[in-house]
């Protein structure tokens, strides 16, 4: 027996430890608390109303009536002490007969109705487990391979009802992140075998050419640092991904208006380039979360507004606080996306088109980030074309409160 366990065995009560550790069931114990209970009230009950029927048959008057007996004489009324001795003692070894009789149909009532108590509560703590009983069973059965079974319980809404329903959540959650988890990791090992497999081509063509010369060569350098480079960058992302999913570190109050402004003067060159137009309409919107995670948010939602646009297309970036929360909105113009198709842009390494060459990561990156805040991304697919993404996050009231009504405009970029 180990230390923990010599332990546990001190702390349970003298009666439970003379008890074998194979009865120690929650039923064993909430039958041995049903049978207690009602031992102990049955036995406090039978006192108090052994000691009512003593008090009751004490009185004289009490038992000439219950015997239909003429009034007893008193001493001073006949002067004859022996008459009025012998109806004393008759009166006594009556009490003392009966009250004898009732204290054994007293107990042999407690001892019997005790042990069908005992029976009752087995029976019935039995029934109360058996949902417990499921949920346990369901939970040796639940592994990696069979995270789709659910205990769906059915009956009143009571603690197991809520235990059970609270466990099939989290089943729901386990198998949706086992699931995403193999996803990712099946495009993540695509992705990265790509670029060894184009590295191992350039060096094997590179090699089986006798007359290679330096030109040649310097080709094959510049293609596997080419591929070195984008390797760097998507293992940059995927790291970026992962911290985005845990936990936020410091939080302190982040103004977003401020945040989208700074991104987009960032990004005005690549806006120029592409000949995209950005609409900006600021407003404070305070936040409370980690800088620079927000900031990674707010460029990957701009630079892809300007990596899947179209030829002289616009982009439209609003940031407002509505009630407790906060909005992030960026919209661009573009080709016309299937709302479905658009739903699943936030898995990883789902995109419409290669066209870009992006990874597939970006919104993967800012749905983590703002789930990590306790906010939401919803995406939405215009008829004319193009994806409008919002993300709202929880305000920081304190914040809110003080801030200045602004309103920051860049009408053209």
């Amino acid at each position: 027996m180990s230390a923990t366990d010599d332990f546990n065995e001190r702390k349970q009560p003298r009666m439970l430890r003379l008890i074998p550790g194979s009865a120690r069931t929650i039923r064993f114990r909430l039958t041995l608390a049903y049978g207690l209970v009602f031992l102990l009230t049955g036995a406090a009950l039978l006192t108090s109303g052994y000691f009512l029927v003593r008090h009751n048959l004490d009185e004289r008057l009490g038992l000439r009536r219950a015997l239909r007996l003429p009034p007893f004489p008193d001493e001073a009324q006949y002067g004859n002490r022996f008459l009025y001795r012998y109806f004393e003692q008759v009166r006594q070894e009556l009490a003392d007969t009966e009250l004898h009789r009732l204290l054994v149909e007293y107990i042999a009532a407690l001892v019997l109705m005790t042990g069908i108590s005992v029976v009752v509560g087995w029976v019935l703590a039995g029934r109360a487990l058996a949902p417990l009983r499921k949920i346990t069973t369901t939970a040796r059965r639940v592994s990696g391979e069979n995270l789709g079974e659910r205990i769906a319980l059915e009956g009143p809404q009571d603690e197991l009802k809520e235990l059970a329903d609270t466990f099939d959540g989290m089943l729901s959650r386990l198998d949706n992140a086992f699931a995403s988890q193999r996803h990712f990791v099946a495009n993540a090992s695509h992705e990265l075998r790509t670029p060894l497999a184009i590295m191992r081509t350039e060096v094997d063509v590179a090699l089986a050419d006798p007359d290679a010369d330096a030109g040649d060569l310097r080709a094959m350098g510049e293609a596997v640092r080419e591929t070195i480079d984008r390797s760097e960058a998507l293992i940059a992302t995927l790291l970026m991904l992962a911290r985005s999913e845990s936990v936020v570190g410091r939080s302190e109050p982040v103004d977003l208006a401020a945040l989208t402004a700074d991104c987009i003067t960032d990004l005005h060159a690549r806006a120029e380039s592409a000949q995209i137009e950005i609409h900006t309409a600021l407003e404070p919107a305070i936040a409370r979360g980690e800088p620079r995670l927000l900031e990674r948010l707010i460029a990957n939602l701009i630079d892809n507004g300007i990596r899947y646009n179209e030829p002289d297309g616009q982009l439209r970036v609003a940031t407002a606080t509505e009630g407790a929360g906060t909005r992030l909105t960026v919209s661009n113009t573009g080709a016309v996306i299937d709302p479905e198709q658009a739903q699943a842009l936030t898995e990883p390494f789902r995109r419409l088109s290669r066209v870009g060459g992006g990874f597939g990561l970006g919104l993967s990156i800012v749905r983590s980030v703002a789930e990590a805040h306790g906010g939401a991304i919803e995406l939405t697919a215009p008829p004319a074309g193009g994806l409008v993404v919002r993300v709202t996050l929880p305000a920081d009231t304190a914040s809110t409160a003080a801030a200045p009504r602004r309103q920051r405009s860049l009408t053209k970029s």
